[in-house]
């Protein structure tokens, strides 16, 4: 209880994972995926032609949004879509998603207890 006390007094960061994400896609879908990264919480980076009516389409995303991205692509893509991702860097998760996380988190506290 004391450790609890001292730690929110401090006022503790929450930080989370971005990573670099790199969609290779048909340009017919380039509107879908934009689209679907704004909600992901994406920022865009910018895109490379990669010929033959592909595109790669960079942006930096939160690693909790990508998790169940791999159903999504094939959906939006008919198949046709691939990506890849690497771990970019930490940054402070915003105050909207900082509730949600608490709150789960003292649900699963409060299980824990029972």
């Amino acid at each position: 209880r004391c450790f609890r006390e001292v730690f929110q007094q401090a006022n503790p960061v929450l930080l989370e994972p971005i990573v670099q994400l790199e969609i290779t896609v048909p340009d017919a879908h380039l509107g879908d995926i934009t689209s679907d990264l704004n909600t992901r919480r994406g920022r865009m980076e910018g895109m490379d032609n990669a010929g033959g009516g592909f595109q790669v389409v960079k942006a930096k995303v939160p690693l909790a949004e990508v998790t169940t991205y791999s159903r999504s692509l094939s959906s939006m893509t008919g198949g046709q879509g691939s990506y890849s991702y690497e771990i970019s860097h930490y940054e402070p998760v915003p105050p909207q998603e900082q509730g949600k996380i608490v709150a789960a988190s003292k649900r699963r506290d409060n299980d824990e207890d029972e």
